[in-house]
């Protein structure tokens, strides 16, 4: 049987669009491995929005014949099979995180989120430090109360597997922003930005302790700044060690760090440990898409420190409605030595 010459090639154009769409049943894997329930389900979702739209770019002609129709049919891969389903032990979140088996291996290049990736539309603080803004502004310059808020922090392995060991290589960047977005009267400055480049070797242990799992150990560098000079420069570099602790959908990721420029450094905040402290605790729980977080900093020598606490709560795939509140010293490095309160509204990105 013959078919038009426009017919064979909407067949051939619909094979080569799912040929690309699809290979559907690694993509299905990559899903079902998914240890968050929400995010699993999110990836099934976008995996079917793109078999949808690839299907939509290429219609079968609405004079073609049931014959020629049933060929363009054939010509097309079938969907994937809803058979496929999550293993019995799902991988981890943290495995998943920082690629610490074969399953959640995904190479060298891919990125994933670091810390938390958030946007505060509105964050609330009792107090500002506008002290170290005075010699800049001759008129005098009183920051607002409630300013938008925002970090972006992304990681990816670099080396996999250093000289044939288990132990991978990984990049990281930080960067939060603290923008007077509501104070037009100064033409809504950045009061305040810091960035936050680091390395670190990741060694996969994934070792049972009763009812917790020792996923991973690292050593790692950080060089943290705002990027500014003269009085209002801020700095700091360090070396810690890393250690992350799971159980169930409970993470517990603890840092232990030394600063690396006590003695040679001549800039203004010779006494930060005072206030930022030796290491910090993160604890984390998510349930069906939920998420809850505290991080807590402390020096037990002079007292200072802080807590900040964090909700996130799904609202579409990747991203949550999320609420921040702070109460310490340095939730920024122009305030390392400023103790203020804070709560935020906004959103978060959780790819």
């Amino acid at each position: 049987m013959k078919f038009a010459p426009s017919l064979i090639c909407t067949a051939t154009l619909l094979a080569m669009a799912h040929a690309h769409a699809a290979e559907p049943e690694q993509y299905l894997q990559r899903c079902a491995v998914l240890g968050d329930a929400s995010a699993r389900l999110g990836c099934y979702d976008a995996l079917a929005k793109e078999l949808e739209k690839a299907e939509q770019k290429v219609g079968v002609p609405a004079a073609a014949s049931p014959e020629a129709a049933n060929a363009v049919a054939a010509a097309m891969p079938s969907k994937p099979s809803p058979k496929v389903q999550a293993p019995a032990t799902p991988i981890s979140r943290m495995s998943q995180d920082w690629e610490l088996n074969n399953d959640a291996n995904r190479g060298v290049y891919a990125v994933h989120p670091f810390r938390d990736n958030y946007l505060l539309i509105a964050n609330q603080s009792n107090s500002t430090n506008d002290r170290p803004y005075r010699g800049f502004v001759p008129d005098g310059y009183q920051a607002k109360h409630v300013e938008l808020t925002y970090q972006l922090s992304f990681k990816a392995k670099v080396i996999e597997g250093i000289a044939g060991s288990p132990i991978d290589l990984w990049a990281a960047y930080t960067q939060q922003s603290f923008w007077q977005a509501y104070a037009r009267k100064y033409s809504s400055p950045f009061r305040e930005t810091n960035y936050q480049p680091e390395i670190m070797a990741v060694l996969p242990i994934n070792k049972e302790l009763g009812p917790v799992n020792l996923r991973f150990v690292s050593v790692g560098a950080s060089h943290q700044s705002n990027g500014q000079g003269t009085t209002l420069s801020r700095s700091w570099n360090r070396a810690y060690v890393s250690f992350g602790v799971e159980s169930g959908d409970l993470q517990v990721t603890t840092r232990v760090w030394k600063r690396l420029d006590n003695a040679k450094s001549d800039n203004d905040n010779l006494d930060i440990t005072d206030f930022m402290g030796h290491g910090d605790v993160k604890v984390a729980y998510y349930n069906k898409g939920y998420e809850y977080s505290a991080l807590v900093r402390r020096n037990f020598s002079t007292g200072h420190g802080a807590l900040q606490v964090g909700v996130a709560v799904p609202v579409v795939t990747n991203l949550k409605a999320y609420i921040q509140g702070f109460t310490g010293y340095g939730q920024s490095l122009i305030d390392y030595n400023y103790a203020q309160k804070s709560l935020g509204a906004g959103v978060m990105l959780d790819f």
